[in-house]
């Protein structure tokens, strides 16, 4: 038996001990979910957001460290705490925060958010079920399946039914309601990014995959236009050979990446947008025939293949970081905060509010170490569709409220109240007088101190509170002048920009990050995006299985393949082991699924 195939067996082992251990100890039975009665019994689809997410199996014997939960608790000033885990790494705020408390006077509710550290989100969450023990609300990633599935969330359907929750209500439409409910027929979280009200002020380019590169390469460059993969990697191989060294003695990675858990995206998810396609995650969407898409098969394209030769020969070359199929998050992030790599290919948000952070702090910001997205294709004149034009609705996870909660409606009155326009500015622009400044027209705006202190860590820690995962907006604010976030403020967006970037953007007169993608402005169809089912598949079903033998197969395969010193042949072994994977059934369920959204419109 291979050792893909065991590990396919112990992940269905863990499943099973899983669902288990739910229902065995007293504690865990007493905390089964508190299922809210609605009118609303018809299941429809569950989605999961994000990428080819293989979850780590869940290992009973372990028994990893996480914060412990407490309860609610009024304070003398008639404050209540409540607890968050957020899945995903982020930095704590200091008690006493002076936003937090501004917050907590006006809604009554003081959150002390946790998030991930040390331990993978299935040891975390594993911990928790094992346990019987959670916080009042939880974004669990795509472990929410799990705890839905184990019975510790509260279903929402009362609380959106009540016009006292409107503003949770009105984050959505009914039909995008619909898309987060459950097989049992009630909705158990919501997405709080990727919304819009009112009129799109998109400036940065946050949600979406680009192949990134710093500033001053391209000022070095003097300001070429790069169309594709060949002509990037050209750039970054001559800016190397004259450039080994960053002026304090670091030296430069030219190109990095990272493998570690469902992070590997960065290295795998390419080929589909360089070969001209939406970012679908799991599969490409062929719309030659826009009434009938087909699926098609993203990892055995001739695309996929010129990417994966590409990367093979710029390693080979030492261009690319030595450690990438060995380093974990941390590391990656450390490198790319000292302003030694010049390119690589991400998502905004998992990599550059931090590394933003720092240059600030540390007096790099005019160094040119910040970088601008650009949309290659395999092919030069080709259209590329990596800017959907639409909100992404991650539908398969969200916030959520578990059964440990002892006051569910304090909690949906504080989530309803985080929506209002006044915590909305509390939470994104700040104390007003403090943190920003209003004209004579009633526009936002800061001064150059404003935005330094907003940059710096220790102010964030011990004044700023954004509480980034409870609902929000992006867009125009409810007074119809102002954007609801300050980057999506023209002027606050191009004066926050350092002078690197401000010579970048100006030598190609654009005047947002979007200008550098040049994606076709055609909005994705209603499909859009099938990773919303893949990664909500489980090893139930035959095309479930498919799925996480494809996960498997391409997390062992494709750092071997960069490695590779004789590429064509390492290639034709990984297509030999793909093929074992039976993809066909994973790609006629897909198939399916499209067809489904398709006539469902």
């Amino acid at each position: 038996m291979s050792g893909r195939f065991r590990r396919i067996l112990a992940l269905l082992l863990c499943t099973s001990l899983l669902a288990g251990c739910s229902g065995t100890s007293t504690e865990t039975t007493k905390k089964k979910k508190k299922v809210k009665k609605t009118t609303k019994e018809t299941p429809t689809e569950t989605v999961e957001p994000g990428y080819d997410v293989t979850p780590e199996p869940l290992d009973p014997s372990t028994t990893p460290t996480v914060t412990p939960t407490t309860r609610p608790t009024p304070s003398p000033g008639g404050i209540t705490d409540l607890t968050m885990f957020i899945s995903m790494a982020g930095r704590e705020i200091n008690d006493g925060n002076e936003i937090q408390e501004e917050i907590a006077k006006l809604t009554g509710v003081r959150l002390k958010e946790t998030y991930l550290s040390g331990v993978s989100a299935d040891e975390a969450i594993g911990n928790m079920i094992s346990r019987g023990d959670f916080p009042d609300l939880i974004n669990a990633g795509y472990m929410s399946q799990t705890l839905y599935q184990s019975d510790y969330l509260i279903a929402w359907d009362d609380y959106l039914a009540d016009p006292q929750y409107s503003n949770l209500r009105e984050m959505f439409t009914d039909k995008e309601w619909e898309l987060f409910r459950q097989d049992d027929g009630h909705i158990y979280w919501a997405d709080v990014f990727k919304n819009t009200y009112g009129e799109d002020q998109t400036k940065l380019y946050k949600d979406g995959l680009a192949f990134w590169i710093q500033v001053r390469v391209l000022e070095w460059a003097g300001y070429p236009k790069i169309e594709t993969l060949d002509e990037y990697f050209d750039l970054l191989e001559r800016f190397y050979a004259e450039n080994q060294y960053n002026s304090d003695g670091k030296e430069i990675i030219p190109y990095s990446c990272i493998t570690e858990g469902w992070r590997y995206f960065s290295l795998e998810s390419a080929p589909q947008c360089l070969g001209g396609y939406y970012f679908d995650g799991s599969v490409i969407v062929n719309t030659e025939d826009y009434d009938k898409p087909t699926v098609e098969d993203l990892n055995t394209t001739e695309t996929a293949k010129a990417y994966f030769r590409k990367l093979n020969e710029m390693y080979a070359k030492g261009l690319i970081d030595k450690d990438f199929a060995s380093q974990d998050y941390d590391t990656y992030i450390q490198k790319i905060n000292s302003g030694c790599v010049l390119g690589l290919c991400d998502e905004w948000w998992d990599f550059a509010y931090n590394a933003h952070d720092t240059f600030v702090e540390n007096r790099m910001i005019d160094l040119g170490y910040e970088y601008v997205p650009l949309a290659l294709t395999i092919e030069k004149g080709m259209p590329n569709h990596y800017y959907a034009y639409k909100d992404t609705i991650n539908n398969a996870s969200g916030i959520a409220v578990t059964t440990n909660c002892i006051d569910p409606d304090l909690v949906f009155t504080f989530l309803n109240r985080c929506l209002d326009q006044d915590i909305l500015n509390l939470r994104f622009w700040g104390i007003e007088g403090e943190d920003y400044l209003v004209d004579d027209s009633g526009v936002f705006y800061r001064t150059e101190e404003m935005r330094n202190y907003w940059s710096n860590t220790t102010y964030q820690a011990d004044h700023v509170c954004r509480y980034d995962y409870l609902p929000q907006y992006d867009g125009t604010s409810r007074d119809g002048i102002n954007a609801m976030k300050p980057e999506q403020q023209a002027y606050e967006f191009l004066s926050t920009l350092s002078d690197p970037l401000v010579r970048c953007f100006d030598a190609y007169g654009y005047t947002s990050y979007l200008d550098f993608l040049g994606s076709e402005k055609k909005e994705a169809g209603e499909w859009f995006p099938l990773y919303s089912y893949s990664n909500n598949l489980d090893l139930t079903t035959p095309e479930g299985v498919a799925f996480y033998a494809i996960g498997e197969c391409k997390h062992e395969w494709l750092p071997i393949v960069v490695l590779s010193s004789d590429f064509d042949s390492v290639w034709d072994e990984y297509m030999e082991a793909y093929a074992e994977c039976n993809p066909e059934v994973f790609l006629a369920g897909m198939q399916e699924e499209l067809d489904r959204r398709v006539e469902n419109g």
